[in-house]
Order: C-alpha cells, then structure tokens, then sequence
C-alpha cells in the first residue's frame, strides 16, 4: 500500500474512532498506529517487527515528554488547588481596574492557560464573569468569551500543555523557541478574538440563566487563603525563564562562567524545570493551610489525569512513527511547493480538517504532527520548524461545534444554547485560528531561519 493510502487509513480509523464510535483517544491511535505498520510494505530482510515500530515510537515520546506532562498537571493541579489562579485574576483585576474585568479574564485565561487544562481554566474563571455580571448587569457573554480567548491559545500554543508539547516534540523545536513564538502569536491571536468577543456582546446582549447547574457538572473548589502573587507565579514562571536562559546559554557559549554554564544546563533542561516548578506548586499548596489530605488528594488527581494523557500522547507517538516508517515523505513530492513557507498553511489546513472531522483539538493536533514531521523533515531547512508546529496549533481552532466536548462545556457552564455557542465562541475561536496563521506567516516571512 502507497504512503497516501496508508495515510487515509489512518485518518479513517482515528476519525471513525472517535466520531462515530466515541473510543477513548488511546484505543483509537494505537489502533491506527498497528494498522499502519502492518499494511506498510516491509524490506526484505528486516529485522524490526511491526510491533516493534510501534512501541518503539510509543516509548520515544513517553521517553521525550512523559515525565514534563505527568509534572504539569502537578503543577496546574497543585496551583488551582492553592488559590494561586484567583490571586492570578484579582490582581490582573485590580491593576486592569474593575471596569476592565473581561480584560483581565482575558489576560488570565492566557496566563493559567500555561500550566493548566483549557476546561480547568474556564472552571475555575467563569464565576468571575457571573459575579462581574451580577454587579454591572451587563458583558456577562464579553467575560465568557474573553476566558475562552486567552485559555485557548496557550493551551494549543505554549507548553507544557500535552498538545504543543508534543507538536514540538515531533517536529524538532526546542521548548524554549515553542514557547517564545506560540507566545507571541497566542498574544496576536488572543486579541483578535477578544476584539470579536467585544463586538458579540454588544450585539447579543446574554445573561446567565436560572437554568444553570454549574455544580453538576464539577464541585466548586474549596476555598483557601490565597498565597502572594508572586508564590502564585513562580510555578508558572521558573520553568519558562529556566528553560529560556538555558537555550539562550547554548546558543552564545563561554559567556558565563563555566560553573554556571554548567548549573545552567542543570536547571534549564526541561525536566528538571519542570520537576522545580511542580515542587514550588506543592510547596505553595503546602503552605495554604490546606491539610496534608488535601495535598495528597490533589496529587493523586494530577497523576491520574496525567497519566490518561500520556497514554495518548504515546499512541500518537506511536502513530507518527509507523507513519514515517511508512515513507510519508514521498508525499511532499505530490505537493505544488511542498517545503519551505507552503508547509505552514498545509499544516494548519491538515489540522484543521482532522479537527472539524473529529471534534478534539489535541487528538487533531498530534495527528496532524504524524502526518507533517516526514514532510518538514523531507522539506530541508528553508524554515524552522517551528512555524509549522504553531499553524498546527492555530489549525487545531478551527469547528468547534457539536463533536466537540469543549463546544459543550462552554454551552452549558455559561448557559447558551447551541446555536449561541456557535454564533459567538465557536466563530470566535475560528477567527483566533485563522489569525494566528497569518501571524505565523508574517514571522515565517520575516525569520524564516528565527
């Protein structure tokens, strides 16, 4: 079977999975990945099984980016737990002023979006909205929009969140690059979808209704004391200036001393950053008042979140691996400008297709990695890689609407109906994906090399 033909079988079984079959992600990807790597044409004479290629892929990403996913969620978990997300929002609110409170859910869904689960964020932000409502009687929908804007670009964009993550894992772009450009864009992004969110409200005009039960569908969490802002911070903030000063060390050697190149490289490897900031998450937790229950009930949570993450996470890097092994690449060959600046908008394209087809954003986007990492590998270096891993990112935006749980969750958390849910944060999400390509693109033009 052709590379194109193994490729079809794949988006087949991934989209009928989860589509039509509702399958756990893990079931759907590992499937996908055996049947690729046994209808793949074999050497003769080769020594690795088809069942070899795919633990072998599955081992490498979980190897790559296991222990910095099952860390986040330690972090996003211990953090929220803590209070650090409403220390977050209320000072955010108090330097923006209460007038501007959709622009401070807007920068803090943005900012908890880093270490935390799109849907934990809206959690635990949309009673800010409710309340700014219940005070002003008016941009209840600007608040609700305004978190989904800011959450929904780091969590595609920036790691450590699972999926860009692993896009930057699979395409070859260091963690420092991912987060400094999905920054960038997610901020460009995130603007423009607050522009529309402005523009939604004033034209439909929406109030929380009686009907909510918010609580059905998770409990409110237990109220602490807050910790200081810059506790509530630092577990945010370590690993990204960890890992930044680290790349920035490697790229101009001999610049420091060496026993701080050294520590630097230590400290700025992206595990071990991890593992510093997950720590500094606990100790903030700790320091609540919290109880050591509570402590031990919320890290048991984060692991197992994680590690239903993981799983799929691997699957997809399994998936990637029989792809490649498949010889995917050839299909750069069928492309009119299949490398250099074209790969940008076919990975935002392929994603985008996956995502509307199937509903979910991350089994969209690690899919969309399997298929591009041969086609960026086979496109030389006429761009960093970057680029494409982001417009995969931004691709993963676009239909939101019914196959998708998040569709769902801001429908019923917020008390619209479907056909408001689309009308605003559906078509508000697609305007931060089509604009983050085109931010892509414009640095992409201007940097190809970065």
């Amino acid at each position: 079977m052709t590379p194109l033909g193994l490729l079809a079988v794949a988006l087949l079984i991934v989209i009928g999975g989860v589509l039509a079959l509702r399958l756990h992600p893990f079931v759907v990807l590992i499937t996908a990945a055996f049947a690729v790597a046994l209808l793949a044409p074999r050497a003769p004479g080769a020594e690795i099984s088809a069942g070899e290629i795919v633990a072998q892929g599955f081992g490498k990403t979980a190897l790559d980016v296991g222990i910095v996913i099952a860390l986040a969620s330690i972090l996003g978990a211990c953090l929220a737990a803590a209070g650090g997300a409403r220390r977050i929002v209320e000072s955010i609110q108090r330097l923006v002023g209460e007038r501007n409170t959709p622009l401070a859910l807007l920068l803090a869904g943005f900012v908890l979006g880093i270490p935390m689960f799109a849907e934990t964020v809206f959690y635990l932000l949309l009673p800010l909205a409710r309340a700014a409502w219940e005070r002003t009687g008016r941009g209840y929908l600007l608040g609700v929009l305004a978190i989904v804007a800011g959450a929904t670009m780091t969590h595609s964009l920036v790691p450590p969140t699972p999926g860009p993550l692993f896009v930057a894992d699979a395409l070859g772009v260091p963690m420092a690059t991912m987060i400094g450009v999905g920054l960038v864009v997610g901020a460009v992004a995130a603007l423009a979808g607050f522009a529309y969110a402005r523009w939604a409200d004033a034209r439909w005009p929406l109030a929380p209704t009686a009907s909510q039960e918010p609580d059905a569908e998770r409990p409110a969490p237990a109220r602490t004391s807050m910790p200081p802002l810059w506790a509530a911070l630092l577990p945010i903030l370590l690993p990204i200036v960890l890992i930044s000063f680290e790349s920035i060390g490697q790229a101009t050697p001999h610049v420091l001393p060496p026993a701080a190149d050294a520590l630097l490289r230590v400290v700025g490897e992206k595990n071990v950053a991890l593992a510093l900031a997950a720590l500094a998450a606990i100790g903030v937790l700790a320091s609540s008042g919290s109880g050591l229950d509570r402590l031990r009930a919320t890290l048991g949570e984060a692991v197992t979140e994680a590690g239903s993450i993981i799983l799929v996470i691997g699957a997809g890097g399994a998936l990637g691996a029989t792809l490649r092994q498949a010889g995917l690449a050839e299909l750069s060959r069928g492309l009119v400008f299949g490398e250099g600046l074209a790969l940008v908008p076919v990975g935002w394209l392929v994603t985008a297709l996956i995502r509307v087809a199937q509903g979910s954003a991350t089994v969209a986007m690690i899919t969309a990695a399997g298929v591009m990492a041969p086609l960026v590998a086979a496109g030389g270096e006429a761009i960093h890689p970057v680029y494409v891993a982001i417009a995969i990112g931004c691709g993963s935006k676009m239909g939101m609407w019914m196959n998708d749980s998040g569709f769902w969750v801001v429908a019923r958390m917020s008390g619209m109906t479907e056909a408001q849910t689309l009308r605003s944060a559906s078509v508000m999400v697609a305007i931060e994906g089509t604009v983050g390509l085109l931010a892509t693109l414009a640095l992409a033009a201007a940097r190809p090399g970065l």
